[in-house]
């Protein structure tokens, strides 16, 4: 497996911590945010865009890459990195989300989830083995096993069912027969939903199965904030400290911040490409629209404290124009500014953590 973790130094102050994790594909430094790549590209960027914003790794979807293109062909092509043209590392997840966002076109079953294809209606069944089989062919430096991710508000019946499938599939994905000769590490899923003995119990079965590094799952579906931060804390507490924890789909900045200081060490969201399209720019205090009229005649910076190429070059009223004309810059721009902003954030916060 090429995969390690250490920790550089842990913060005096929280449970916050700077990490290093070391790939086949190069090294990240942690406490990061990490690009969505869903269908094997981030949404109006390409790589040149995301090395100068700074970005360390990116995710790709295995549920949607294995709709299209296929693993087959990504594997014939040398592999996602290969493919996509992206030499840095990659994380792919396991579809377990997509038991949550496309609930009206999935089963789940006992042995794993039968998927309705969004794009021609066929139907796939993925299992543990498969979901590992098919990240193995796309290659990627660190892989998720299948999971079942529960809507909040959810029933505790519910929510234990799924917990129950989900460290099922977990050891089902380690005894997987792929799983001697895969490329990158296979993590973990804590899930549990907002029940706090579900999920320690959750946290406990997952770190007894043994993984190098944790995904927590199940969060940031619309849960309040002061829920998401107990849950995590309490599950911080009890996974190995020497390991990574990722906690997934989390997107905003004082989400981000208050979650590294309870011990998680990795972010994904699609938040900063979707308000980008949107035409709105992220700050610490949340987003902000550029179609507002008061930026009409704003000839400053996005940010005038960022340092991505879109704040250094265009001034608001410009990206306001652009983005009421349709024009696809604008959209590229604040992508731009949206990803730089988060991962600029956690850059000081390493910073931060490491002056102490």
């Amino acid at each position: 497996m090429n995969f390690s973790y250490k920790i550089v130094k842990k913060s005096k102050h929280s449970k916050a911590r700077v990490g290093k994790i070391v790939t086949s594909h190069g090294e990240i430094d942690t406490p990061c945010f990490m690009p969505v790549g869903t269908q094997g590209t981030v949404k109006t960027m390409n790589p040149r865009d995301l090395n100068e914003v700074g970005a360390q790794i990116i995710l790709g979807n295995t549920y949607h890459l294995y709709l299209r293109p296929g693993p087959d062909l990504i594997a014939e092509a040398g592999g996602l990195h290969k493919f996509i043209n992206w030499d840095k590392p990659i994380l792919t997840d396991s579809g377990g989300f997509q038991v949550y966002s496309l609930a009206h076109m999935r089963k789940v079953l006992e042995h794993g989830v039968e998927f309705q294809s969004h794009i021609d209606g066929t139907r796939h069944l993925f299992t543990p083995a498969k979901v590992v089989e098919i990240q193995k062919k796309l290659g990627s430096d660190i892989m998720m096993p299948l999971d079942e991710c529960v809507p909040y508000p959810c029933d505790k019946k519910k929510a234990e069912d799924a917990l129950v499938k989900t460290t099922r599939w977990a050891r089902e994905s380690l005894r997987s027969r792929h799983v001697a000769s895969l490329p990158g590490a296979l993590f973990g899923i804590v899930q549990g939903s907002t029940y706090l003995d579900l999920r320690k119990r959750s946290a406990e079965e997952i770190a007894e199965i043994g993984f190098p590094g944790f995904g927590i799952g199940g969060l940031s579906v619309g849960e309040p904030q002061e829920q998401m931060f107990d849950m995590l804390d309490a599950v911080t507490d009890i996974l190995p400290e020497d390991t990574p924890k990722h906690l997934m789909g989390v997107g905003y900045a004082s989400d981000i911040l208050g979650a590294v200081d309870m011990g998680a060490d990795m972010f994904d969201c699609v938040i900063p490409t979707r308000l980008a399209r949107h035409g709105s720019f992220l700050t610490l205090e949340g987003k902000r629209s550029i179609r507002l009229k008061e930026f009409e005649k704003d000839f400053t910076p996005v940010d005038p404290e960022c340092d991505c190429y879109a704040c250094r070059t265009f001034t608001r009223a410009y990206l306001r124009h652009l983005f009421l004309a349709r024009e696809i810059t604008a959209m590229h721009m604040l992508t731009i500014h949206n990803i730089r902003f988060l991962v600029r954030m956690l850059e000081k916060k390493r910073a931060e953590i490491m002056g102490e």
